[in-house]
């Protein structure tokens, strides 16, 4: 079994040491994004999106999609939001 440990450090990318920071950073994005687009979905009663964002990981692109274009104001009545576009 030790004549093969040296195999397992040539084996390691040399990037292997910042792909720890990357993956924290990655997962705390993910968190953020997806839980501020999924409480803007719950409000405002948009069911499929809440659905979609919750099951698809996308790295925060499906929720700032949403944030960006398709999130409705909870604070302005449905029938008001359409008459004005």
């Amino acid at each position: 079994m030790h004549a093969f440990a040296p195999l397992a450090y040539a084996a390691m990318p040399a990037f292997a040491g910042i792909a720890v920071p990357v993956l924290i950073v990655a997962i705390v994005w993910e968190i953020v994004l997806k839980g501020f687009g999924l409480w803007h979905a719950a409000r405002c009663s948009q069911k499929w999106w809440f659905v979609a964002m919750l099951i698809f990981n996308t790295l925060g692109i499906l929720p700032i999609v949403y944030l960006i274009w398709f999130r409705t104001d909870a604070r302005t009545p449905a029938h008001e939001s359409s008459a004005a576009a």
